[in-house]
């Protein structure tokens, strides 16, 4: 749902008349909302449960994907203000994401034994990912033309709609009937304000988030506007969104197999640090390779 229009850019442009400029704030704003919601979804983890958390975030996801679907409603007759069901959508489907996205630590520490929490966080973050690496190849597939978004919107909305099922009838407890570790049992994590101000005392863990936050804001960088740099030079959305794919795929691959070598030979920092220079220097080739010189 975030990625939805990304890799159609020009399409959406096209087909709702408004500038790319706007089609990316639809992505955007998913950043935006993270920012100050994303405390409150460590709050709503933390004090009203995992349970509550994952349901209200499919209610959101679902309302979202809903709401984006009237502005493609011919018998509404919307005109120019079909865009802002597709932004008030989107904000919705925004709302819900941090929520999801925090999930998988709580998860893996109330419902799974020590030696499974790994793997059980591994599985449910690359969730992430994998939307991301659908919705490269989907969108472009579904939209060879852009009367073909209201397809793509409905189309986008069941798993939706699906997902907010399965949560609302399938999750019935918060934490499970027998805790599986000790640790489970034991909790011993701080209150919220007081772990937020012990963070923003912690230089390591500073750097960690700005390098992480870097990390990110180039792979978002890279996802929402890959098309409409790849599209200025004469490729299809098809091999746009192919390339997309590939980005998040070779991610993948590189984060099981890192992981891997981080597990057996416990080089964190100098791990990290190669991978930060790499990302630098392919980010200067690309912007060298992308200029209008070349």
């Amino acid at each position: 749902l975030w990625l939805t229009f990304a890799p159609v850019a020009d399409k959406t442009a096209a087909y709702f008349h408004i500038s790319l400029e706007m089609v990316n704030w639809l992505s955007i704003v998913y950043l935006l909302i993270s920012i100050p919601f994303g405390l409150v979804a460590t709050w709503v983890l933390d004090s009203v449960g995992l349970r509550c958390a994952v349901i209200l975030s499919a209610w959101l996801n679902m309302t979202g994907s809903i709401v984006r679907m009237f502005s493609v409603l011919k018998f509404l007759s919307l005109g120019s203000q079909s865009y802002w069901y597709l932004f008030i959508g989107q904000c919705l489907c925004a709302l819900a994401q941090p929520l999801i996205i925090f999930s998988p630590t709580k998860l893996a520490a109330l419902w799974f034994p020590d030696h499974q929490r790994a793997t059980a966080n591994m599985i449910a973050s690359m969730s992430n990912p994998l939307g991301i690496l659908i919705a490269n190849v989907l969108s472009p597939a579904l939209v060879p033309e852009g009367k073909h978004i209201p397809l793509m919107l409905g189309v986008y909305a069941v798993p939706a709609v699906t997902a907010c099922a399965v949560a609302t009838v399938g999750i019935h407890e918060k934490v499970p009937p027998t805790p599986p570790s000790a640790s489970a049992t034991n909790s011993t994590s701080q209150p919220f304000l007081t772990g937020l101000k012990m963070l923003l005392r912690n230089k390591p863990y500073i750097i960690l988030a700005v390098s992480f936050g870097g990390g990110i804001g180039m792979f978002t960088c890279f996802s929402a506007l890959l098309e409409q740099i790849l599209c200025e030079k004469g490729y299809s959305n098809e091999f746009a969104g192919l390339n997309g794919a590939l980005f998040t795929v070779c991610g993948l691959l590189g984060a099981f197999l890192l992981g891997l070598y981080v597990d057996r030979t416990r080089n964190f920092i100098e791990s990290t640090k190669i991978c930060l220079c790499l990302s630098a220097l392919a980010s200067i080739v690309f912007a060298v390779v992308s200029s209008p010189l070349h």
